[in-house]
C-alpha cells in the first residue's frame, strides 16, 4: 500500500464533502486496509462513529487513551459500546508512575504537561505503523478545528486523518443517537457537553460555549491531539488543519 499524497487526500476531501460518514469511512477502509483506526474519546460523536464502523462492518480499529483519570461514567460506556456492538476498544496508556500524593496534582501544576504525557505520547505510540487515523472532531467545535476536511494531512504525526463529522452540527449528532439509539456518557445530561478526565472537565451552563467546561478558568481549549502548528511550550508538534 503506498503513502496517501497530499494531492490524493485534497481529491478524496473534495469528493466526500458533504458525504454521510458511512461513505467517508467505506471509501477510507478500503483505502487503507488493515492500517486505520478511529480514536475514540467516548463523546457523543466518537460513539457515532462506533456505531457507523460497527453497523458498516468496517475493518476500522478502535483504541482509546486511557489516562487513568477518566470518569466513572466513561469507563461504564466503554463497556457498553463494547457489549453492544461486539467490537473491543483497546486502551492506549502512558507509561508513567502514579502522582505523588504529597505534591500538587500534574494537571493543576502543568495541565499542557499533563495532557502531552498521557494523550499525546501515547497517542503517537497508538498511531505508530498506521497509515490513517480516524477522529470524531467537528470544525464548529473550537478555532482549531474550523479547517478540518473530511481527508487530510497530519503533519504531525505523519499519516492520514479522516474527520468524518467535520461538517455536522450539534443537531445531527443528537439525531444519529436518537435514530440508532447509541450509547452515549449520562454526563451529557447533567451538563456535560464535551468530556474529557473527571478532573479538569465540568458541566456547562445555558448559554455557555459548549467545550467552556474543560479546564474552566484556563485559555487551554485542546488537549494536544487537534491543536495547531506551531510547537508547544512542551516541545510537541501540532498538526495543521
Amino acid at each position: 500500500m503506498t503513502a496517501p499524497t497530499r494531492e490524493e487526500l485534497a481529491a478524496l476531501a473534495d469528493a466526500l464533502e458533504g458525504a454521510a460518514p458511512e461513505a467517508i469511512l467505506t471509501a477510507a477502509a478500503g483505502r487503507f486496509p488493515g492500517r486505520i483506526a478511529l480514536a475514540c474519546s467516548f463523546g457523543a460523536e466518537d460513539c457515532v462513529l462506533v456505531d457507523v464502523v460497527a453497523r458498516s462492518r468496517l475493518a476500522i480499529d478502535l483504541f482509546t487513551l486511557d489516562t487513568g483519570y477518566l470518569f466513572a461514567e466513561t469507563y461504564d460506556l466503554w463497556k457498553r459500546l463494547e457489549v453492544r456492538y461486539a467490537v473491543p476498544v483497546r486502551a492506549a496508556e502512558a507509561d508513567l508512575p502514579a502522582p505523588d500524593p504529597a505534591r500538587p496534582p500534574p494537571w493543576e501544576t502543568d495541565p499542557d504537561g499533563c495532557c502531552a504525557a498521557r494523550k499525546v505520547v501515547p497517542l503517537r505510540a497508538a498511531l505508530g505503523g498506521l497509515a490513517a487515523w480516524v477522529t470524531g472532531l467537528r470544525r464548529d467545535q473550537t478555532p482549531d478545528r474550523a479547517h478540518a476536511r473530511v481527508f487530510e494531512w497530519d503533519a504531525r504525526f505523519g499519516l492520514a486523518k479522516l474527520n468524518p463529522l467535520a461538517g455536522w452540527k450539534a443537531a445531527d449528532v443528537w439525531a444519529h443517537v436518537k435514530r440508532f439509539e447509541v450509547p452515549v456518557s449520562p454526563l451529557h445530561a447533567l451538563g456535560y457537553s464535551s468530556i474529557g478526565c473527571a478532573p479538569c472537565t465540568s458541566s456547562v451552563a445555558p448559554g455557555e460555549d459548549p467545550r467552556a467546561g474543560r479546564w474552566r478558568g484556563r485559555a487551554k481549549t485542546e488537549c494536544g491531539r487537534h491543536a495547531r502548528w506551531p510547537a508547544t511550550p512542551h516541545g510537541e508538534e501540532t498538526s495543521q488543519s
